[in-house]
């Protein structure tokens, strides 16, 4: 039998609700016994793509943001998404030191984060219909791989 649980959260696309999101789907992760490199891996990546549906999706005017986590065995699926203004060229916003922002100081380095820490990491994208990024990271291949 598969071992397989969901969680959905809808917030506001309020800076404050980046930590909420954060701390919500790394709890909900914990029942998967994840190593704290794992843990603080899948938070960074929640966290670079919430702050992206809040910065950059909703620029003009305030909405929703969606995180989604269904747990499959072993197995983190994230979802992100938001009904902003969505992005333009989605190759082009995934390179690093890429924004569209850079009055606000940012890095541009979201994307290359959430590559970087999660196994696999998907972007779908329309203009002002929203951007729904989707992320998948193995628990548990660092440790526990040998089998006894």
């Amino acid at each position: 039998m598969t071992q397989q649980n969901e969680m959905e959260i809808i917030f506001d696309s309020q800076s404050v609700n980046e930590g909420f999101a954060r701390l919500t789907v790394a709890a909900f992760v914990a029942q998967l016994n994840p190593t704290l490199d794992e843990i603080e891996d899948i938070r960074t990546a929640v966290s670079e793509a919430v702050t992206n549906a809040i910065i950059h999706g909703y620029e003009k005017e305030p909405g929703k943001v969606q995180v989604s986590c269904r747990l499959e065995e072993n197995r983190v699926h994230i979802r992100v998404e938001d009904h902003g203004q969505g992005i333009a060229d989605v190759e082009q916003a995934k390179q690093p030191f890429y924004t569209t922002r850079p009055e606000l100081e940012r890095s541009g380095m979201g994307f290359a984060f959430m590559e970087a820490f999660m196994d696999e990491v998907e972007v779908e994208s329309a203009l002002e219909k929203g951007t729904c990024v989707t992320m998948h990271k193995q628990i548990g291949q660092a440790v526990g791989s040998v089998q006894s």
